[in-house]
């Protein structure tokens, strides 16, 4: 990273700090909070169970979480600049550990749910302050290395978190998957505590813009909500319009009063960086191929092929597993080449993964398939480190937390987009065919006209079957359905594919942070 930090010289404040410790503390952050987002998935059907939970409270224990978690990340960041990043993020280790306690405690779907709330709070102050502390922590020329390691810490828990989940349910609990966060979070503060500098925005002057923070997570939680919602009433649904369109007033009253106020929560010039603003539309188009895609990959696996989810996760693992590697490479690359090169690199193979895929059948075997999840987890290594560097490289460094707390809103927009649209996407691309498929299956009209019935069944991978019902029938029946979620998510593989591809040529934007180029110090 050929970034001009050296220009704001950095003072610690004794001998005790190092930044290794440091990136070992915000690694293991990252940790909890993407362990805890992959872990709870394959804890459902349990949870389920024991709680005696509906579909709908199961989607609210993740929801819920995702919610409070996407509309407060940039208040996090915030805070972390004008009040100490180390404090926020210490904060942010402690409630989460806290908080994932009560998730253990809790005897009902509501506590539940309450809980994972107050999770998505926490990790709200814990995840924008991790980049900003690393950024303080570190020189230009080690930076992306260390950007490239936090990643990688974050892609091993989502790669181990289905499998460690999977055998923590099987073997001890539900509750012992929230459990879990209790040692790391342990860990985290102590070493923070220790080793970690303090830094923050000294040159803060000025009252804490209240205002900002309700228009902005207002304006975000509306979006989100009525994002969530459009895969129950349907995107043209007066409830989702209505969602949607107070959201777009909420954030252009938002963007309004940023602009007249004097001491705005999220400066508006800072979007004037071209290469900023350019790494906030990638970190989102990213997210939204990424996660869209594992989710509905997830269903192909587990509901097509018959794979547990411990199953699954282990065949998701050249993907998951690679991130890993391909993280830190990403930021070996990014500190030689500039971001520009990995984030085009990064988005054509991702795109060319997407249109390949689009050759999976339903009886397709894994040896097909690896190849491929194995390059979108070497693409998205080089993704999401560079796209990194051109929105924390190129914002000044005393508005480092705040930063972090873009690249992280952009991360979950784009997981939520990218899930619901892609969703949406299935769904009507199954209802497209289906008639025919079951049609040309030879399924008399009467069941034909049950069947279409369950678009939204089918769009999960699952045919509506019945233990009672004929052996051909049932046959026939699973053949139209199974054919008709490939079609759909051969459909979403190829918006996807044609994203990625309009994203590398957004890549071409970019070019290497300067953003302390101002010279402006950081006083810590």
């Amino acid at each position: 990273m050929n970034s001009a930090v050296d220009a704001a010289p950095l003072t610690r404040t004794s001998g005790r700090d190092n930044p290794w410790l440091t990136l070992a503390a915000v690694a293991l952050g990252v940790m909890m909070v993407a362990l805890d987002g992959t872990v709870v998935g394959v804890a459902n059907p349990t949870i389920a169970a024991d709680l005696d939970a509906s579909l709908a409270g199961l989607q609210w224990v993740t929801n819920g979480y995702l919610l409070a978690l996407a509309v407060l990340l940039i208040v996090g960041g915030k805070l972390g600049d004008r009040f100490g990043r180390k404090k926020v993020f210490l904060a942010g280790i402690v409630g989460f550990a806290l908080t994932s306690l009560l998730c253990a405690l809790a005897t009902s779907i509501g506590v539940l749910v309450a809980a994972r709330v107050l999770q998505g709070v926490a990790g709200a102050l814990l995840m924008p302050n991790t980049l900003a502390l690393l950024r303080a922590a570190f020189p230009p020329a080690e930076l992306n290395r260390a950007v490239g390691i936090w990643g990688g810490a974050s892609a091993l828990a989502v790669a181990s978190g289905p499998i460690v989940g999977g055998l923590l349910v099987e073997h001890v609990s539900w509750e012992s998957i929230f459990l879990l966060n209790l040692p790391l979070g342990l860990i985290a503060a102590t070493v923070t505590l220790r080793w970690v500098r303090e830094s923050k925005d000294e040159t803060h002057v000025g009252s804490f813009d209240i205002p900002g923070v309700g228009l902005l997570s207002g304006g975000l939680f509306l979006l989100i909500w009525g994002v969530i919602k459009a895969q129950d009433h349907g995107w043209g649904s007066a409830y989702v319009i209505v969602c949607c369109g107070a959201a777009l007033v909420v954030l252009v009253l938002f963007v309004l009063w940023e602009a007249r106020t004097s001491d705005p929560l999220l400066p508006l010039e800072l979007f004037k960086n071209r290469s900023l603003s350019a790494g906030v539309v990638l970190v989102v188009t990213g997210f939204f191929a990424l996660f869209g895609i594992l989710f509905f990959v997830g269903l192909y696996l587990q509901n097509v092929h018959g794979y547990s989810p411990v199953q699954t996760g282990v065949r998701l693992l050249p993907l998951t597993a690679t991130f890993t590697i391909s993280a830190p490479l990403g930021g070996l690359l990014t500190e030689r080449f500039g971001p520009r090169v990995p984030l085009c690199l990064g988005m054509l193979i991702l795109a060319g993964c997407f249109l390949a895929l689009t050759g999976l059948e339903v009886d397709s075997g894994y040896g097909s398939q690896w190849p491929f999840y194995l390059l979108i987890g070497v693409a998205m290594g080089l993704v999401i480190v560079a796209s990194t560097e051109a929105i924390v490289g190129n914002a000044p460094v005393e508005r480092g937390g705040l930063a972090g707390g873009l690249q992280s809103t952009a991360n979950q927009l784009g997981g939520v987009l990218g899930t619901a649209v892609l969703g949406s996407v299935i769904v009507s691309g199954v209802g497209s065919v289906l008639a025919g498929n079951l049609s040309d299956a030879g399924v008399p009209a009467a069941a034909a006209r049950a069947v279409e019935g369950q678009t939204e069944l089918i769009a999960q991978g699952v045919a509506p079957v019945t233990p009672d019902m004929p052996a051909e029938l049932s046959r026939q029946i699973t053949d139209a359905s199974l054919n008709a979620f490939m079609s759909g998510l051969h459909t979403a593989m190829y918006v996807s594919a044609v994203l990625a591809l309009m994203s590398a040529g957004i890549a071409l934007l970019v070019r290497r942070g300067h953003g302390a180029a101002d010279g402006v110090a950081v006083h810590v």
